[in-house]
């Protein structure tokens, strides 16, 4: 590792948890397929369930950060972007630095545009790819649970999500496209794994966006199963589409507190207490 930080706490005290921590990556190429989504409700709902949680915005447009009630990304002073350049540069860095506190009782560390030079910039940079493992072997310990929202490539920001994590869930909507675009997903994570994070593994493939009444999703549900079902677990709770969980995000909250009887909600709650299959 290349990376060392000098973390700064109050009082110099740093209070280690002894627990074991989970990273999760979402992550699929494919834009509009609910890794937003998931990750808010996914988190929401395991901080429900008493957990501490940190959910991370690795995506330069933001969508995770203005999901949570974060308008304006842009405007803020301290994101991803400005902690992974610390790291780059071996700054001091606060373990509360860029995190920023949501109602629903998450952490956030926002991202904004700048993530997009992020990557140019670290072109150069001896392992580029283990700047945010870097950082969450360092903060990790004060969560149970650390979320990571990607962007929708297989760029060096994805590359460092599947570093950093332990597992990948992959959400995938019930459509012929997002489907196809699994294999090139798959054949990304298994290089990852075997070059530079032998213990990552598929945490699931999620089915979202599912209308039920239609023959066509219960096809594509199908299929993925056929496709992937004897390497990968298919998660058995599908997330079904609702013009609900479209509306949450501009309410700046998740589906689970914005609408806690709808349907989405009901699958989000089922995902995150284990009915799941995975």
């Amino acid at each position: 590792m290349s990376f060392f930080i000098c973390v700064i706490e109050q009082k110099n005290i740093i209070v280690r948890r002894k627990t074991y921590v989970k990273s999760i990556a979402i992550v699929n190429q494919k834009g509009g397929v609910g890794k937003t989504t998931t990750t808010v409700n996914l988190g929401i709902g395991l901080a429900r369930e008493g957990k501490k949680v940190l959910l991370i915005d690795a995506d330069p447009q933001g969508s995770l950060t203005m999901s949570l009630g974060y308008q304006e990304p842009d405007e803020l002073d301290s994101t991803v972007t400005s902690v992974l350049m610390k790291v780059v540069n071996d700054d001091a860095l606060s373990l509360a630095e860029g995190i920023l506190h949501h109602e629903e009782n998450i952490d956030l560390l926002p991202a904004n545009i700048e993530l997009s030079s992020l990557e140019i910039s670290l072109t150069n940079v001896l392992s580029r790819e283990m700047i945010l493992k870097a950082y969450l072997d360092a903060v990790k310990e004060n969560y149970d649970y650390v979320l990571i929202d990607c962007r929708p490539s297989l760029g060096l920001m994805t590359v460092n999500a599947l570093v950093a994590a332990d597992s990948v869930l992959v959400p995938v909507q019930a459509g012929y496209l997002p489907v196809k675009g699994l294999e090139q997903l798959m054949r990304t994570i298994f290089m990852v794994k075997r070059r530079l994070n032998k213990k990552l593994y598929v945490e699931g493939i999620l089915i979202t966006m599912v209308d039920a009444r239609t023959n066509f999703a219960n096809e594509i549900m199908s299929k993925v199963q056929d496709a992937y079902g004897d390497t990968f677990k298919i998660c058995k709770t599908v997330i079904p589409s609702s013009v609900k969980a479209s509306e949450s995000p501009a309410a700046g909250v998740s589906i689970l507190g914005y609408a806690p009887k709808n349907k989405v909600a009901v699958a989000y709650r089922e995902l995150y207490q284990g009915g799941n299959g995975t």
